[in-house]
């Protein structure tokens, strides 16, 4: 467990990287979504560069697709295409490193960016599954902020009323968009209270940035019969470093030579410390 926090912090750094040299990235929502990511990623799912064309293999979609970075971070780590290529192309002109979920990449199911789609397409997956006798499960990733959008409740009424409990969705509740904070742009009130009114199993996981939360949670999502689950992870946005921690200002930034430095200097000391737990 320690291991895997760790390497959490590790893809905390790599994706500095490819922000610092592409000079663009949602770096706040990267930051929060890292250990879903890698919970996912590393102890979840059956998905891997070897099993890409087993029907059987579960489905991921990125709902929240403009934090790509962590994710290829995490597909890279995961063996899907080299760190270093992501790095030194991310964002270049006729680079397929684009800045949102891109399909003609190995590992990646389907193109998100407009927000509210992943959902509703995972619902599709999943319901597939049922009618084929598969026993795969499909998850997504969405943001808070995201929760606006009229087709991701579309997608929830869908899911609870085909019994899709081969579906989990996860909220990335770091309570900041790009526009504020979220109670302030479009309040979620009680998240729990929302979805299980459109009967769903909520999971509220009280520190989504916490590996052996998340782990405990997804097993009991895979446990639940006849309902798909949400998890309500509360994270925070920019985690790793005090620079950007739960501050709007940096859902979208790349840190200066200054900020830099000791943004590197937060996570290499996070990372040692949780080496040695």
């Amino acid at each position: 467990m320690s291991n895997l926090k760790a390497l959490a912090y590790e893809m905390r750094e790599r994706t500095i990287d490819i922000i610092v040299e592409g000079k663009t990235g949602h770096i706040g929502g990267d930051m929060s979504v890292m250990e879903i990511l890698t919970e996912l990623y590393f102890e979840q799912m059956n998905i891997s560069p070897e099993n890409m064309d087993d029907p059987d293999r579960d489905k991921f979609v990125m709902s929240k697709g403009h934090s790509m970075e962590a994710y290829y971070a995490v597909l890279a780590e995961k063996g899907f295409f080299p760190i270093e290529e992501v790095i030194q192309q991310f964002s270049k002109f006729g680079s397929k490193y684009i800045g949102h979920p891109n399909n003609k990449l190995p590992g990646i199911e389907m193109n998100s960016g407009s927000l509210g789609h992943g959902l509703p397409v995972c619902v599709g997956m999943a319901l597939a599954a049922k009618m084929n006798g598969q026993s795969y499960r499909t998850y997504t990733v969405m943001g808070d902020g995201e929760l606006a959008e009229g087709s991701v409740w579309e997608g929830a009424m869908a899911a609870s009323h085909y019994k899709l409990d081969n579906l989990c969705a996860v909220v990335d509740r770091n309570r900041l968009q790009i526009s504020g904070n979220t109670e302030d742009v479009m309040a979620h009130d009680d998240l729990h209270e929302r979805f299980g009114a459109f009967g769903w199993h909520v999971i509220d996981v009280a520190d989504g940035n916490d590996i052996s939360q998340l782990k405990a949670a997804f097993e009991e999502a895979k446990e639940t019969k006849g309902k798909p689950t949400v998890l309500i992870a509360n994270t925070v946005k920019g985690k790793g470093s005090p620079v950007m921690e739960n501050k709007a200002a940096w859902h979208h930034k790349v840190p200066n030579q200054e900020e830099l430095a000791q943004i590197r200097k937060d996570l290499k000391e996070r990372k040692e410390a949780l080496l040695h737990e």
